[in-house]
């Protein structure tokens, strides 16, 4: 496993904003992303990333295809993200160049990421 130092909080906010594919929801611009849900090997652009921003930061939502959705507080620690849910630990994973993987219970998705300082 990599480790992501580097990982700063602008990581996810800079892709998200122009290279997949956009969807509305809730009069909100999202952007699709890969996710493997319930336990899934393979992975599908069936759900949503969308950001909210408040005094404690940046707060990126993903939404499910089944209306749910997982929040992520993006960390200015190098962690990435973490889950602002706080059910389940959000286990964060560098998958390539410009990429990362977060883990959530039985959840994955692919998110964007400045990766560029990870060792």
């Amino acid at each position: 496993m990599k480790k992501l130092g580097g990982v700063v909080a602008a990581l996810l906010v800079a892709g998200c904003n122009g290279s997949g594919d956009k969807s509305e929801s809730a009069g909100v611009d999202s952007e699709r992303i890969d996710c493997a849900l319930e336990g899934a090997k393979a992975f599908d652009r069936d759900c949503t990333v969308s950001e909210m921003r408040g005094a404690d930061g940046t707060t990126l939502v993903v939404g499910r295809p089944d209306v749910g959705y997982r929040r992520l507080q993006i960390t200015t620690d190098g962690r990435g993200v973490v889950s602002a849910d706080g059910a389940e630990p959000a286990n964060v994973t560098i998958v390539g160049e410009g990429m990362i993987e977060v883990a959530i219970g039985a959840d994955r998705y692919r998110l964007p990421a400045n990766t560029g300082g990870a060792k």
